[in-house]
């Protein structure tokens, strides 16, 4: 008999040789139809392989990443195969799961795939499904493998099974098919019940421009054919919430090739939109104790040497700055920490002094590769909310959770209200990618787990995704669409303190050395508006919008009166813009409601005449007639819901 552990701790007994599938039947039936993948000791398993040992055992279904990373993996097998069938010849490279898909990278020879052969692979692939075949996973010899796939001149195959050693072989067979795979399918095809082929795109054998261009299939797949339908139409208001084409259709950023790629430029509208959040951000930081600084956009090199981010961001940023002087470099600012250790540095300090709390919106460089550049999300220059806190050990645990305070105000004034707390913790196995004492580490990643826990956060724990110079608590929010965006991050800091050689006078009379807690809620001002824009759709809370008004004259008669209304929304310190042109007021208004103006004011004869305004709201709600002061009112009572005051 073995014993196997499941996630609530219970404990169940069973003969040898009995399959994860067996297990979630003996749970329960109605529970086993539905699991669709399992991991036993924490290694993916099929739900048909035998269990000889005790052991943890963790079954997921489709609701599951884990369950939703089988199924995708198992349906590129069935592209695979569907690709076989129809295009003769093939030659078949890797085919893994992605988020909310798969792909498959094969050789061609002379033949191509475009658009118009989606339908027709899909067609493929589910009438292989329909046939429900079992996945099955066999071992190999490294000669057996390296023969099959030289008689079917395969020397992609090839090259894979090379680097593999002899006795870790296995293949994946189903239906006729047969692929090389460590494993981690579904029982069966037939729960693919609704594929689509994405799209089809150039990518070199192991990503190298040096190998052949293969072409790479993308596809995602679901156990329903309402999911996948419902996927579509979220994929289609993706693409009109795209960051890029509301800024553009708002009028907010721009990017110029003269001025170079990944370097945004802010158009007035934008850049009012920037200062808003800024002086939001500020406001709330000045109740909560912080001082504003400010440091260039460059440093010496040696400045970053000693921090360690010329060690982490050197090679692959922007190339040092030499100045006429013998030997002097400088380099772009890829970070604002090291300044701000400078500026703690230019004054003694006490334990009565702690904690000192400064900030800046500072902007900060790194060269990424100019393939993965993509908006706002992924930009060459950037400007972080960033704030640092020089702190003493007592006081760590306070002030952390008053950064969480703050992070939370942020994301309630923006209507972020769907996240998860992420702890990022180090990797015990890679520790050359980190910098500092073990000792500091232990207590920082402590640091972070109480404080999180005492806040009552909905948390997660990710091994390895600490940052190299500490851990840290990041905030991982869904927007509208359901999308998991990192948002804000908190870092415990025990390094830079020591490498800049920080300290302060104990009460002891002896110099000790400030924790440091890095915090940016916003992350980065571009990052975020463009996330901001697609959570939103570009109708931002009505505190923020670039203007919250438009006034539309019926003819030109009462452009006078329109302007006497811009005036004394002005003097009520409401944003707007009037619109006189000689247009229709039809067109007038779904141009307003295209550039989402929160409200539209409708002014002609009998408005003029009762000295009213006819207001609707963004969407069409008709609110009548009112007066200025109404309307005021009304706007004002908007922004006291979407924007309470910060009691930090």
């Amino acid at each position: 008999m073995i014993k196997i552990t499941l996630p609530d701790s219970s404990v169940r007994e069973y003969n040898s040789g009995v399959t994860a599938m067996d297990v979630a039947k003996d749970i329960s039936e109605g529970f086993a139809r539905n699991v669709i993948s399992a991991k036993f000791n924490g290694t993916t398993i099929e739900t048909a392989t035998p269990l000889t040992t005790d052991g943890n055992l963790v079954l997921f279904t489709w609701k599951d990443d884990e369950g939703k990373t089988a199924f995708r993996h198992s349906s590129s097998h069935v592209l695979a195969q569907a690709l076989e069938q129809l295009y003769p010849g093939v030659k078949l490279s890797i085919g893994p799961a992605i988020e909310n898909g798969f792909y498959y990278d094969v050789d061609l020879g002379d033949q191509t795939i475009s658009e118009k052969d989606f339908k027709k692979i899909e067609d493929k692939m589910l009438e292989i499904a329909r046939g429900k075949h079992d996945f099955k996973m066999r071992s190999v010899s490294k000669a057996d493998a390296l023969h099959k796939y030289k008689e079917e001149g395969n020397e992609y195959k090839l090259e894979l099974i090379e680097n593999l050693e002899d006795g870790t072989i296995t293949f994946c067979d189903h239906d006729t098919f047969t692929d090389l795979c460590r494993g981690g399918h579904i029982p069966n095809t037939g729960i693919i019940k609704a594929v689509k082929i994405m799209s089809v795109a150039g990518a070199y054998w192991r990503g190298d421009e040096n190998n052949k261009q293969l072409t790479r299939v993308y596809g995602t797949s679901f156990p329903k054919q309402k999911e996948l339908k419902e996927y579509l139409e979220l994929l289609e208001e993706a693409k009109k919430r795209d960051h890029r084409k509301l800024g553009k259709e708002l009028g907010l950023f721009t990017f110029s090739q003269r001025v170079g790629q990944g370097l945004p430029l802010w158009l007035p509208k934008g850049a009012a939109l920037r200062e808003r959040l800024e002086q939001f951000l500020k406001k709330a930081q000045k109740k909560a104790g912080y001082e504003m600084v400010a440091s260039p956009h460059i440093g010496q090199k040696e400045l970053y040497v000693t921090s360690g981010h010329y060690a982490k961001y050197g090679e692959d940023s922007f190339q040092p700055i030499n100045t006429p002087a013998e030997g002097e470099e400088f380099l772009l600012k890829p970070m604002n920490c090291p300044h701000h250790c400078e500026i703690y540095n230019s004054s003694p300090w006490s334990y009565k002094d702690l904690p000192i709390r400064y900030a800046e919106f500072g902007t900060v460089y790194r060269y990424e590769q100019s393939g993965e550049l993509h908006g706002l999300t992924r930009v060459r220059g950037f400007t972080q909310d960033d704030a640092h806190i020089f702190c003493t050990p007592d006081q760590l645990d306070e002030e952390f959770k008053n950064v969480i305070d703050l992070v939370l105000y942020v994301f309630g004034s923006l209507g972020f209200e769907n996240f998860t707390a992420q702890v990022s913790l180090r990797d015990p196995e890679n520790p050359d990618k980190y910098i500092g004492k073990e000792e500091n580490w232990e207590k920082a990643e402590n640091a972070i787990l109480n404080a999180t826990k005492e806040k009552g956060l909905n948390y997660v724990v990710e091994t390895g995704e600490a940052a190299f110079y500490g851990p840290k608590l990041d905030f991982m929010v869904k927007d509208a669409l359901g999308r998991s965006w990192q948002l804000g991050t908190i870092q415990v800091d025990y390094n830079l303190p020591e490498r800049f050689d920080l300290t302060y006078k104990g009460s002891d009379n002896e110099l000790h050395q400030p924790i440091m807690i890095h915090r940016a809620p916003f992350g980065s001002m571009e990052r975020f508006i463009a996330i901001l824009l697609e959570h939103t759709g570009g109708n931002f809370p009505i505190w923020l919008m670039p203007e919250q008004a438009i006034v539309l004259s019926i003819s030109e008669k009462y452009e006078k009166y329109s302007e006497k209304v811009l005036n004394l929304l002005e003097n009520v310190e409401i944003r707007a813009l009037a619109d006189d042109r000689n247009e229709t007021i039809g067109k007038k208004i779904r141009e307003a409601e295209i550039n989402k103006f929160p409200y539209i004011i409708i002014v002609g004869e009998q408005e003029e005449k009762d000295q009213t305004i006819s207001v609707r709201k963004h969407g069409g709600e008709d609110l009548g007639a009112i007066t200025i002061e109404e309307f005021s009112k009304i706007v004002n009572k908007e922004i006291e819901n979407t924007l309470k005051p910060f009691n930090g």
